[in-house]
């Protein structure tokens, strides 16, 4: 941005000094450290700031410039400025299961030596490795019960086998210290938790490249902290066509767990970002916003979504860019919010959204089968946790 910081030095004054203001004021976060943790700003400070960010670019390439900053920035507070170095995947799959329209199989595969990826890869009936499917990566958000969490809930295995049946090949994958990982070792609550999820994201686009999917139909969605990882992916790998974060872009709010906001991806020293930006980084490809009137994401249709609209006009595109919002709802990825993503995935993958949903745009999921959890562990008796797999945040080894 150097050519937009000569043209505009009062804009970053503004957004200099308004950085300190505000961290000043924060309730959540500690002001001598660099992480935006929570709420680490109000309502009318997040608003604030897309404004005065607003006014710093005003051409497409002012954008493309602050874009640019933004992912090295990401990459650079994640510790991923440098990628280790990207080893085989060695991928470990389990039987597959048949059921009217889809399939499912467990799988693990490595993001690093050792270093285990847990889930589950949903495939219409009949699939062949290899057939060029369009994909959706799917990553759930934090839940407090074991026996309660993410890609086991009822919602999310609706959700991967209603994607799977309109066409896709679909990876839902446990969050870094969640799942049946936690039996291994390893925990959530890890200061680096944002670096190596983030990583085993990357790593999951590599493992549905390695299936034969259509490179240029890949999408990704998740909620809560899973619509974090959804828009974090998004903003640094551009493999990524089709992105929809559920529940999850705000302007003043930054992620309140460890995996969102634990590492200083949004400031350093005279540079500020927050996640409607770093969400903006998916233009000009297209791009849902779900939110909901119950929590965090209640003014995106008066904030967040358009500054977003902005950057997308910016870029020429802005039709891309939508927002489903539900003013009486809360967080989650019920079914309100699984009607307005699918035509959207549909859309812009080339699903057959007539196999999810009925014309009427109800759901068509009451005949989805709902597995007991431990059929959706990768390792079993059958299929060991291997003797070379590494147990513990701390014993990853980053080459």
């Amino acid at each position: 941005m150097k050519n937009n910081r000569l043209a505009l030095p009062f804009v970053w004054a503004l957004v200099f000094s308004f950085q300190f203001s505000f961290s000043q004021g924060s309730a959540d976060a500690k002001t001598d450290t660099m992480l935006c943790v929570g709420a680490y700003w109000t309502e009318d400070q997040g608003k604030l700031f897309l404004e005065q960010m607003r006014s710093s670019y005003t051409t497409a390439n002012a954008w493309k410039s602050r874009a640019k900053e933004i992912r090295k920035h990401i990459l650079t507070g994640a510790g991923l400025e440098k990628f280790p170095k990207k080893t085989p995947l060695n991928p470990i799959f389990g039987d597959t299961r048949v059921y009217d329209g889809y399939q499912v199989q467990n799988v693990a595969f490595e993001s690093l030596p050792g270093v285990f990826v847990t889930g589950s890869l949903y495939t219409p009936a009949g699939y062949i490795k290899g057939k060029k499917l369009p994909a959706i990566i799917s990553v759930e958000g934090h839940w407090s019960k074991p026996e309660n969490y993410g890609r086991y809930r009822v919602e999310a295995q609706q959700r991967h086998a209603a994607m799977a049946r309109m066409g896709a090949v679909v990876w839902s994958y446990d969050m870094v210290g969640y799942g049946q990982m936690a039996d291994f070792g390893w925990t959530h609550n890890h200061p680096l938790a944002v670096r190596q999820q983030l990583w085993n994201s990357i790593r999951s686009v590599d493992f549905l490249l390695s299936l034969g999917v259509d490179p240029k139909r890949i999408g990704m969605t998740g909620a809560s902290g899973g619509g974090t990882q959804t828009f974090l992916l998004t903003a640094v790998d551009d493999r990524i066509a089709v992105s929809v974060p559920v529940v999850m872009v705000s302007a003043h709010f930054f992620g309140g767990c460890i995996c969102e906001s634990g590492m200083p991806i949004h400031k350093a020293n005279h540079y500020q970002t927050n996640n409607v930006e770093i969400a903006a980084l998916t233009a000009p490809r297209p791009m849902l916003l779900v939110s909901v009137g119950g929590d965090w994401t209640k003014n995106t249709p008066e904030v967040e979504y358009p500054h977003l609209k902005y950057i997308y006009g910016l870029l020429g595109k802005p039709e891309m860019v939508e927002n489903a919002h539900f003013p009486k709802e809360f967080h989650g990825y019920d079914n309100s919010k699984r009607e307005a993503a699918y035509p959207f995935l549909a859309k812009h993958l080339g699903l057959d959204i007539t196999k999810a949903m009925n014309p009427d745009g109800t759901l068509k999921e009451d005949d989805i089968i709902i597995e007991d959890q431990k059929a959706l562990y990768s390792f079993t008796e059958k299929r060991p946790f291997p003797s070379r797999g590494v147990r513990g945040n701390d014993n990853a080894i980053w080459k």
